[in-house]
């Protein structure tokens, strides 16, 4: 289970990150269930990311895999083109979205949005590091 305990370490170690690269985020954790269970808009993040963040959250916890991961199955020809459709809208294919594991079992994801990819991706990884 990822509880508001958990969100909040998660965030705090993600938001030490967004901050050391100079670059605000939005950042929101997901439960097992794929639902918010907390986020964060740094003073300066996009708007526009606060959306994207969540969705990457539950994309990577919907498909248990790393979002930057699944993005290159995702493109035309690929064995999933076409899957950002689908989940009503939910599922976000750009890097930032990065399960979370607890003794081999995915229980939750972080997703982060609001640099690049490679910033997003980062920042995720440092925020599930904490978990």
């Amino acid at each position: 289970m990822v509880g508001l305990a958990d969100a909040r370490r998660i965030i705090a170690a993600a938001e030490k990150k967004a901050a050391e690269i100079g670059q605000p985020m939005n950042i929101a954790v997901a439960d097992e269930g794929g639902n918010i269970v907390a986020h964060v808009r740094m003073d300066g993040a996009w708007i526009g990311s606060i959306d994207i963040s969540m969705k990457k959250a539950y994309t990577s916890r919907a498909f248990d895999i790393a979002t930057k991961d699944l993005a290159p199955h995702c493109q035309s020809g690929a064995q999933f083109f076409g899957i950002h459709a689908s989940n009503n809208g939910k599922i976000m294919i750009f890097a930032g979205g990065v399960p979370l594991k607890r003794d081999g079992k995915v229980v939750g994801a972080v997703g982060v949005s609001g640099g690049s990819g490679d910033q997003d991706h980062a920042v995720a990884e440092a925020g599930a590091a904490a978990f």
